[in-house]
């Protein structure tokens, strides 16, 4: 009974070591997130290993977040700054439209609603960019083209993780205070880790069946 609960493939000790994994996760992509510049590639490597994680494709976690942080440096950054250019620019009109520009009219209520509409294809769009990123082999331009194409296309699916991912952080600071403990020790990762159930299977759905291992698609057929 005792040499069962104790092997390291009993379930409970899977899962204890998925969220030790991840707290290391946290740390690591906290510490090669302090240039900023560098949060995309920390990011598309801590998908690497949350997407491994959720297959049970477990390997060395600090190795597998360093070989994705350096081979996706270059082009995650790319990504990264694109995204952040997009997402200031999409704030400051918002901001301008919702504080500056306060007088109704019809100009006002139009771009509000486009806006409002860039604005949640944005959010999917940035919830599928780095995790694309970490699986497919792709250029910059095509990577941006599948995150937006798989998130509208499964806009459930990108509904879903938002919810749970703004419901998390507000639930945290507004609800249960105890889950701010949480958050600090796992911090992004586990929003991470709890998205890569969903992109999990999105990401299936693109892949040849005879192959379900390493080898990313070359875009979307």
């Amino acid at each position: 009974m005792f040499s069962g609960f104790f092997n390291y493939d009993n379930p409970i000790w899977r899962f204890i070591g998925k969220f030790c994994d991840i707290m290391i996760l946290n740390v690591l992509w906290l510490i090669c997130s302090i240039p900023l510049v560098t949060m995309g590639a920390a990011t598309t490597a801590v998908y690497y290993v949350t997407l491994k994680l959720v297959r049970d494709e477990e390997g060395p976690t600090i190795r597998s977040f360093f070989k994705s942080f350096k081979e996706n440096l270059k082009q995650a950054t790319a990504l990264w700054l694109i995204m952040l250019a997009a997402g200031l620019l999409l704030g400051f009109d918002l901001y301008f439209f919702l504080a500056i520009q306060k007088e109704p009219s019809m100009l006002r209520t139009v771009m509000l609603a486009l806006l409002g509409g860039f604005s949640l294809i944005y959010l999917f769009t940035s919830l599928f960019v780095f995790p694309v990123q970490a699986r497919f082999y792709n250029p910059v331009k095509r990577t941006l083209f599948n995150a937006f194409f798989m998130s509208v296309r499964h806009s459930a699916q990108s509904l879903g993780m938002l919810a749970i991912d703004i419901g998390l952080v507000l639930a945290a600071v507004f609800i249960a205070p105890m889950l701010q403990g949480l958050l600090i020790l796992f911090g992004f990762p586990l929003m991470a880790f709890l998205n890569s159930y969903v992109i999990v299977g999105v990401f299936d759905k693109y892949m040849p069946k005879e192959d379900s291992g390493e080898h990313p698609l070359d875009g979307l057929g």
